[in-house]
């Protein structure tokens, strides 16, 4: 694992304790992999911790960003385009997973032989401390993907992903979701592509505000409609797109 470039992308949008993030992923990084970086993507915050961000220094560490909030996707699409390494980690800040866990998801890829590992709420292993009402409705959106899109996945939403770069070179320039439905069409468009994907269990504690309420609930039903259309009527991920 140390010979092997590791990019780890950790979106940011108004951490309250990005410091204590940082000094968390770079202490397992270190452990197990020597050889990586860490790339921060502000996702237009409006506290003061892409400022803190910014002001941490470490030569492994990578800190971008932009003014506007677009969501989470959007950041990770912007943080790839600063990618080097060839396997490439998605990594929610905010404290509910444990950096601990990437070095799992990489037993995990080897022993399978997966393109994609994800973290699945859903895995009979998994520990999780998570409200009723997200519980409910993570499982009504997974029942309409599978219904939708024929995708053999418990769970698109968990915030810890790991990919090989070349896998994301393929998938990275056909998705247009920015927000909370990037997750589902990433896993459309590699379920589509015959990549493999499998689910790894985690240990997460919720400890953030969630952003999901009506409003944000209706959004992400829109573009689960449109990743829909774009898949089974324009056949948009058939086609050779622009990077």
């Amino acid at each position: 694992m140390k010979d092997i470039k590791i990019s780890v992308i950790m979106p940011m949008y108004n951490a309250k304790n990005i410091i204590k993030d940082l000094k968390e992923a770079i202490n397992v990084l270190e452990k197990f992999a020597k050889n990586y970086e860490l790339i921060v993507v502000n996702d237009g915050s409006t506290n003061s911790c892409f400022d803190e961000a910014k002001k941490f220094k470490h030569e492994k560490v990578k800190v971008v960003g932009y003014k506007n909030n677009f969501g989470k996707g959007n950041a990770i699409k912007y943080g790839f385009n600063f990618a080097k390494g060839e396997y490439i980690v998605f990594f929610d800040s905010g404290g509910d997973l444990d950096p601990r866990q990437i070095e799992k998801f990489f037993d995990i890829m080897k022993k399978e032989n997966a393109d994609i590992v994800i973290g699945s709420k859903r895995h009979p292993d998994s520990k999780v401390h998570y409200p009723w009402i997200r519980r409910l409705m993570s499982t009504i959106y997974q029942v309409l993907n599978k219904l939708l899109f024929d995708l053999d996945v418990r769970d698109t939403q968990v915030g810890l992903k790991l990919f090989k770069k070349k896998t994301l070179d393929i998938i990275m320039p056909k998705i247009l979701a920015k927000k909370f439905a990037f997750d589902l069409e990433l896993l459309v468009i590699a379920n589509k592509f015959k990549f493999k994907i499998v689910e790894a269990p985690i240990v997460l504690n919720y400890n953030f505000q969630s952003t999901i309420n009506l409003n944000a609930v209706f959004w992400m039903l829109l573009d689960t409609a449109a990743i829909f259309y774009r898949l089974k009527i324009l056949k948009w991920y058939d086609q050779k797109q622009d990077e």
